[in-house]
Parts: C-alpha cells; sequence; structure tokens
C-alpha cells in the first residue's frame, strides 16, 4: 500500500464514505449476549471477555474531567505518572508499564509512541456512552500490541436534542469549561463539544521547582450518526486539541524561560532533605567536570560531601510541552446475509513542539488505520474474519542543549498489514461459551507475527460464571521516547532491536451479581519477552559523544496479580464497594520494569442517590513500594539534596476523594467536590527529584502523590 500524505482531513471523510468504518464494537468481544439480568449492577459486561464498563454517570460521579482522571483508582487499573516536571502520564493496566496499554476510540487504535505520552490527557469526555477495560495480552483482536490490555471509550448516539454546560472552579486556579450539544434529525444526529480545562503548576515543598505542571487546553469535536446510507450505519468524530503544558519553573512565561539559560532562580535548600546551601547540592562522591579521572585538576571541579553549584537558569530545569493533534475516524456496519460487513477508518496527525532543559525536540507523528471485517454464522459457530493496515510515521527535529543538532534521532515508519479469524461456539444449551481467534500481522521490520487466543465462559448458574482465558499479543517497539521522554540531550540512538516484544497472558475471572450483591475475584499471569530498554548514559566509542542504546532485555518481565471487588446495595438509595489486589513482579534486569509499583492497594467507596442528591466518597490504601529494586539502587544510588540516600522503601498511605451533586430542578445542578481530603503528597516525606552520586539531577523518584488537596466545584445545565 502506498503512503498517502494526510494533510487534508477531507481524505478522511472521503475515505469514510467510500467505504463506510467497521462497528464500535471490539471484534475480540463480539459474542452472542446470554441476555441474563439481575437484580444489582453486574461488575462486568455480559460478554465472553472480562470487560469492565464505566458509564457517563460513573464519570459524573467521581468528577473526572479526562480520561486519565475517570480511569485511576481502580482495581487492576492506575494511572502512573513518569516525570515530576512535565507529568508525562500512562494508563497501567495489571501494574504493566503504561505503553501496553492500547487506547482506542470507538474500537479504533489512534494512539502511539509521542502521541500516547501527553495525548491521553487530552482526551475529551464529552459524549462517551461508557469506557471499556479489557485486562490481558489479546483482549482485543483490531489491537494485538495491547500487551497489558485495551481502554475503548464508545461515543453516544444521541436520541434527542440536548445541551449541557458544565462550568468548574477548583484550587491552584484550576478552571474547567464543558460544553455539548445534540441535533436529532430524521435518520441521524449530529453532535459537538468543546472543553477548555486549565491549572496552574504547583510547587508543594517550596523550592520554586512544580511537582505538578500548569497547563492550558482547548479541546472540540464533531460526531455525527447516520442510520442508513445505502444500507450502512454510520458513526464517526472529529477531534481537534491544542495544549500547553510547562513544569520546573513556576507560571506560564514559557518565552522567558526558555530565555533564561544561566543563574540560579531556585531555592535547594528548601523542602524534604533540602541542601545546606541554596546555590546548589551535595556531591556525595565528588565532581569530575572535565572528565580526567582525577577530581581536583579543574577549577570546576567538586570534592566529595561538596556543593555542586546549578547555573543553567529557569530552562535547564523545565520543560516545555505544545501539543497540536487533529483526530478523524468512522465507523459503520451493513447486514449481510445472516450477518454483516463491517469496515473502519483511522486518521491522526500529532505535533509536539517541545523543550526539555536546554534540549529541543519537535516531533510529527501520522497514523493510519483501516480495516474492513464480516461476521457470519456458520451452522451454530458465529465466525469472524477481517483484515487491518496500521500505519505509523514519526519524523523529528531537534538539538542537544549545546545546540548540536540531532534530527531524526528517533524517526520511525512502521507499515502493518494483518489478518485475523474468529470463532465462536456455545456448548451446552448455553452453558459454556467459548471463542477462539488468531491474527497474523506482516511488520515491514520485525516480520510475520501470529498472535492467538482462547476464551471459555462458563455460566454455572444465572448469577455466577466464570471466564477462562489464554492468549499472545505482540508490540513493536516504537521509539525512545516511549520509554523515557526527557532524554534527548544525545547525539544519536543505536537502535539494536531485531525482536518484537512478546506477551503471554493467562487470566481468571469468578463473577457473581444477584439481588444485592455483586462481586468479581480474578488472576491474572503476564509475561513479557525482549521487553525494550533504554540506556541513556552510553558514550560513542570513537567521538566520545552522548549517545543512547535501545536494546531488548535478555530475561523475561513477569508480574502476577489478583484483585477482587465486592459491592454491596445496602439499602435502595445506598451502595457500598470494597477491593483489594496485590502483585508480585518478577524481572532480573535493572531497568527493565521502570517506576516504583506496590504490591498492595485497597479500595472503599460509598454511593448515595436519593432524590436531588448524589453523592460519592471514596478512600484508597496504597502499600509501600520497593524502590530499591524499582531504582536500581545497587548499580546507581540515589541521593537527596542533603546527600543523604532516598528512602529505601515508600510509606503506605491513603487518599480520600468525595463529591457531592444537588439537582436545584430538571435543568440545572450544583456540585463540590475535594480531591486527597487528607493532604497527603510525596514532597511532604522526600522530593521527587534525585541526584546520583555525582550530583546529576533526575526528576523521575515518584511513587506518591504530587498534588495535595485539590478543592472544586461548579454548576451544570441540562437541557
Amino acid at each position: 500500500m502506498q503512503h498517502v500524505d494526510p494533510k487534508p482531513l477531507s481524505l478522511a471523510i472521503m475515505l469514510a464514505f467510500a467505504g463506510p468504518a467497521l462497528a464500535d464494537k471490539q471484534l475480540s468481544e463480539i459474542t452472542v449476549s446470554s441476555g441474563k439480568t439481575v437484580g444489582a449492577k453486574p461488575v462486568l459486561r455480559d460478554e465472553i471477555i472480562a470487560t469492565e464498563s464505566l458509564g457517563a454517570r460513573e464519570l459524573e460521579k467521581t468528577g473526572a474531567t479526562m480520561l486519565t482522571e475517570a480511569l485511576d483508582k481502580r482495581p487492576g487499573i492506575s494511572v502512573q505518572t513518569e516525570c515530576s516536571i512535565c507529568n508525562v502520564r500512562n494508563v497501567v493496566l495489571n501494574n504493566l508499564p503504561g505503553r501496553y496499554t492500547t487506547l482506542l476510540i470507538d474500537s479504533i487504535p489512534i494512539f502511539s509512541s509521542v502521541s500516547t505520552a501527553y495525548g491521553l490527557d487530552s482526551v475529551s469526555l464529552g459524549g462517551v456512552e461508557r469506557i471499556d477495560i479489557s485486562r490481558g495480552a489479546g483482549t482485543s483482536l483490531i489491537a494485538p500490541e495491547a500487551l497489558a490490555g485495551s481502554v475503548n471509550m464508545v461515543t453516544r448516539r444521541p436520541t434527542k436534542d440536548e445541551f449541557i454546560g458544565v462550568q468548574q472552579f477548583g484550587s491552584y486556579g484550576h478552571i474547567n469549561t464543558d460544553l455539548f450539544g445534540a441535533k436529532v434529525f430524521q435518520g441521524g444526529a449530529l453532535t459537538a463539544n468543546f472543553n477548555h480545562n486549565g491549572h496552574d503548576s504547583v510547587d508543594a515543598d517550596g523550592n520554586k521547582v512544580s511537582e505538578y505542571t500548569g497547563f492550558k487546553r482547548n479541546l472540540g469535536g464533531i460526531g455525527f450518526f447516520l442510520d442508513d446510507v445505502g444500507g450502512f450505519s454510520i458513526k464517526g468524530r472529529l477531534d481537534i486539541v491544542d495544549e500547553k503544558r510547562m513544569g520546573g519553573a513556576m507560571g506560564d512565561d514559557y518565552a522567558k524561560v526558555k530565555a533564561d539559560q544561566s543563574g540560579n532562580p531556585f531555592l535547594w535548600s528548601k523542602g524534604k532533605n533540602g541542601s545546606p546551601s541554596n546555590a546548589g547540592w551535595v556531591t556525595v562522591d565528588g565532581f569530575d567536570s572535565d572528565g580526567s579521572g582525577f577530581i581536583g585538576d579543574h577549577p570546576d571541579d567538586v570534592a566529595a560531601g561538596g556543593i555542586r553549584n546549578y547555573d543553567d537558569g529557569l530552562g535547564g530545569m523545565s520543560e516545555i510541552i505544545f501539543t497540536d493533534r487533529q483526530q478523524f475516524i468512522s465507523s459503520a456496519t451493513h447486514k449481510l446475509g445472516d450477518g454483516s460487513l463491517r469496515f473502519a477508518v483511522g486518521l491522526a496527525k500529532h505535533k509536539q513542539d517541545s523543550y526539555y532543559e536546554h534540549a529541543i525536540y519537535k516531533a510529527e507523528q501520522t497514523q493510519y488505520y483501516l480495516e474492513a471485517s464480516t461476521q457470519q454464522p456458520i451452522g451454530a459457530t458465529l465466525v469472524t474474519g477481517g483484515v487491518t493496515y496500521r500505519y505509523e510515521d514519526l519524523k523529528s527535529k531537534g538539538a542537544m542543549a549545546d545546540g548540536t543538532p540531532n534530527d531524526g534521532i528517533d524517526d520511525y515508519k512502521y507499515k502493518t498489514p494483518g489478518l485475523f479469524l474468529q470463532a465462536y461456539h456455545a456448548f451446552l444449551d448455553g452453558v459454556v461459551e467459548v471463542n477462539g481467534s488468531v491474527r497474523y500481522d506482516d511488520h515491514n521490520i520485525f516480520g510475520g507475527i501470529t498472535s492467538p487466543r482462547f476464551n471459555v465462559l462458563w455460566n454455572h448458574s444465572h448469577e455466577l460464571n466464570s471466564r477462562f482465558a489464554v492468549g499472545r499479543g505482540f508490540r513493536a517497539p516504537t521509539s525512545f521516547f516511549e520509554q523515557d521522554h526527557g532524554i534527548l540531550d544525545t547525539s544519536r540512538i543505536v537502535r539494536d532491536i531485531d525482536k518484537a516484544e512478546i506477551s503471554d497472558n493467562a487470566s481468571y475471572a469468578l463473577s457473581y451479581a444477584g439481588d444485592r450483591l455483586a462481586w468479581v475475584s480474578s488472576l491474572n499471569y503476564n509475561k513479557i519477552k525482549n521487553m525494550a530498554m533504554i540506556d541513556s548514559g552510553a558514550t560513542d566509542p570513537v567521538s566520545g559523544a552522548p549517545i543512547t542504546l535501545f536494546t531488548s532485555a535478555k530475561k523475561p518481565v513477569t508480574v502476577i496479580g489478583g484483585d477482587i471487588t465486592l459491592t454491596y446495595k445496602l439499602t435502595p438509595t445506598l451502595e457500598t464497594t470494597v477491593a483489594a489486589e496485590r502483585f508480585s513482579y518478577r524481572f532480573s534486569e535493572p531497568g527493565t520494569l521502570a517506576f516504583a509499583r506496590p504490591e498492595t492497594r485497597a479500595y472503599l467507596r460509598l454511593d448515595y442517590e436519593s432524590g436531588p442528591w448524589t453523592g460519592m466518597i471514596r478512600g484508597t490504601w496504597t502499600g509501600p513500594m520497593d524502590l530499591k529494586k524499582f531504582y536500581d539502587y545497587a548499580n546507581t544510588p540515589r541521593y537527596n539534596f542533603d546527600g543523604t540516600r532516598k528512602m529505601d522503601k515508600s510509606p503506605d498511605y491513603w487518599t480520600i476523594d468525595l463529591r457531592g451533586e444537588y439537582r436545584l430542578d430538571k435543568r440545572w445542578s450544583l456540585f463540590l467536590g475535594v480531591d486527597n481530603l487528607t493532604d497527603f503528597k510525596q514532597s511532604d516525606k522526600e522530593s521527587m527529584l534525585w541526584v546520583d552520586g555525582a550530583g546529576n539531577y533526575d526528576v523521575t523518584q515518584i511513587w506518591g502523590p504530587n498534588r495535595g488537596r485539590f478543592v472544586y466545584g461548579g454548576v451544570k445545565l441540562a437541557l
């Protein structure tokens, strides 16, 4: 397939109507529903693959204004911050790396690499019917790269004219304006949504370096639904994103920060374990400025235990990222005999203009996704087959902190045609349901890859059932950017990867839904082979210039976990939820599983709804994390600014969130909420900043909340 310049979005729209798009249901989840209903709300959807759904009302009750907020603090699901000054966030399933979670919108995967790093914060919740979460490799036939699982946002098809407006204000200069409108006409509907979201940077320890990144974000989109166009039922949406964020220096004067490249505007003595001097921090091993191997033979050398002065200005400790994204997706279905014919198309253009501590990085990523499939009954077996084509192209320009150009250091171009086949059959009058699938992808770099999966649903009774699943998924490592976004002060990338990342997954879920009680327990086994890794501390053996090695782990990484969630309706208006999770991590190569993860979490929640009142309170307990293991203290000891060692284990902690809403009438509502009521934040215990023995700093000592108590309130109008 030849590459076509995607600049005009009209091309995507033309493609959508020339080949109407695929239905919004993930193909891996197309099963014959049992049609069973129970009194209590089921924890899982009534499908053969274990799928948890978050409806629009649930999203509203938690006060979420973006996708990452909506998914956080749930068993087996969390959002991990991977940088304390630019706040890269990833959705983590089964505590596997965030790059192994695939985001789909109406079952179309259109995020990857650079677009995921900051793009997940820019996914609007306007017009969303529900969010489906499936954990495990191969849970989606159309997203084999989802080694940890997939998150699918399903767009709501309006049935009447409506307008919803929400205006919210909160702590730290927070403002959120959310507008959604729908117009229904005979045979279809149109929607439009707009979101403006802003937040100031937050510095809790007083050293003038933010832990929570300030941002200004504008999102807009339109959607369309056509019930019958030549026999096709079509839906689609166009989304536009414009975001600016800055962490490190406080405020939003981006030009001033970039221009300030010398001096010390920060207070290194402030905060827990601050330096004895505002000018810099303690170097435990001493600093050899000229690389001679002899500390003391150069005026800029610092003796062991001395103070290494900071002199890089506001810009040296700041990261500024401007994001510009346009995205179009469309899906449609057509009745074909006793089955259906489906097509899909997706197109995204994602631009990033960024500044990382004097280094410049400008990237442009283009993605296409095309799909065609059919689903037909063959006797008592439902068979689904189809083809997909994925295209990813990343081009970058940049310069090291000293101005040396390093254009194209992480360029890549992936073309992956694929085939898939799935068969579903029910046995014993529907008591046992079996789903088997296989897909084959022909990757232009990594060659042919086969991904099988097998699922069994055993309906023990009307209320109780088991789900078994085994499967494999693959992922082609894209760029070092997805490993560590900020390592850009390097002359080149040595790409020494010849194998795709492979995940073998097995899971079991037992669920029950009765009149007042619903619960689900699950076990998950994940073994990742060829996990991509980077080494940013390498040097060119000839020139001595800094280089980054992009390699694969020699030994697998295994993550095993279990979780249980119980929901009980205490009264018709009051419902409580209790949940817990436990995970085990096995990896022998330092750096393969980066960023700290807890072994244990517990969750408590109480929901109230009666008349005009709605309320929610939840508590999340996070157990200790083995910082020494995850952050590889054995090879790279980490120190505070006063020269003391970083904690080997993080403390356990609670966060408590609550939100209440009162409906004044059918149109107007008022709401008030508090996140992190106890005001617990990591900076109370230790800084997210750290230095090595020579005093080189980094911003990745992360294990706890980066923002304290957050109070918000607002008004909602629904017409």
